[in-house]
């Protein structure tokens, strides 16, 4: 099922969250391969661009294969944002987002990320300034309110649809839930009902038929896979495949998952260099052979590869 976001169509409606620490290149690359319709990038600060952090030129890395990508910003002053945003344009970016939805403590503190959901007037300004300094379309993600004394997702997505916002991703929690307990789908219904504008899903989406399930429940016009997607980029196609055909699609052989990983790894030793990919690559490895015989023995020596060669002998010796 295709999706239009602003004048960008995708191949399908199932996308890739952005999540720090994850969806850098290398894995997008791979997702994108495995059938996800839109990558998002880790979120980016609008001020360390603007103060030309060191960091943030790879953060700021787009491989063509991955493409269509959405880059996403955080920060809370409109003008900064506007700025960085318009100097950013002509990069290799289809979509730029707004994130609302960061629940960590430094962000929160200064006022950027789900911090916003308590400001709507300042989300209004900040939203509106992206979308008349921008010709590519602009997106943001919010959660379901601060706490749930604060709910108001509603309020912000009207708010966002009114500044020429091309769409909305919905996380069901509040800033104080983190991502524990359940994510509340009502509330995207609730959004997808009061507003015009494209509506995507995100939490608790760990299967085909969750996405499914969401998309009956809520009305959404697209789902975003999460944690779900650490170690199975698999899971993009046969969630595709299921919501088009009802079919599911089987998960990958031991085989594939091992070529997968080595493949992973050889990306990431070519991206961030041997001695950092690798490092990166432990929690990665972890994730791929969670509920692997013996993953816990696994996980204990994955931690102490620190070359490629060692990655493959493990894998190749121990799966």
């Amino acid at each position: 099922m295709k999706l239009v976001i602003g004048n960008v169509e995708l191949d399908n409606n199932v996308i890739l969250a952005p999540m720090a620490g994850v969806t850098d290149l290398p894995y997008r690359v791979l997702c994108r391969e495995q059938g996800c319709g839109l990558c998002c990038m880790e979120m980016v600060s609008a001020k360390a661009v603007l103060y030309r952090n060191r960091n943030t030129k790879a953060l700021l890395a787009v491989d063509e294969r991955e493409q269509p990508v959405s880059l996403q910003l955080f920060g809370s002053d409109a003008e900064i944002l506007s700025k960085i945003a318009g100097e950013l344009e002509e990069g290799p970016y289809d979509i730029f987002d707004l994130n609302m939805g960061c629940p960590v403590p430094k962000v929160v503190k200064n006022g950027e990320g789900s911090a916003l959901m308590k400001n709507p007037k300042l989300a209004e300004n900040i939203l509106s300034a992206l979308v008349r300094t921008l010709t590519k379309p602009v997106t943001v993600k919010i959660r379901k309110g601060f706490d749930d004394a604060s709910v108001n997702a509603v309020e912000i997505a009207r708010i966002a649809e009114s500044c020429g916002v091309a769409a909305i991703a919905v996380h069901g929690r509040t800033r104080e839930q983190y991502y524990s307990g359940k994510a509340d789908w009502d509330i995207i219904r609730q959004v997808k009902e009061a507003v015009s504008i494209p509506v995507i899903g995100n939490g608790d989406v760990t299967s085909p038929t969750e996405a499914a399930r969401m998309m009956k429940e809520t009305g959404c016009d697209g789902v975003m896979i999460a944690r779900a997607a650490r170690g199975n980029p698999w899971i993009f196609g046969q969630t595709t495949a299921y919501l088009e055909t009802g079919e599911l699609v089987p998960g990958p052989s031991m085989e594939e998952r091992k070529a997968m990983m080595l493949r992973h790894g050889r990306m990431m030793a070519e991206w961030k260099g041997e001695s950092a990919g690798m490092r990166e690559m432990r929690k990665h490895i972890a994730w791929y052979t969670a509920g692997c015989p013996n993953s816990a023995a696994l996980r204990r020596d994955i931690n102490r590869v620190a070359s490629m060669q060692e990655l493959e002998e493990l894998i190749e010796t121990r799966l």
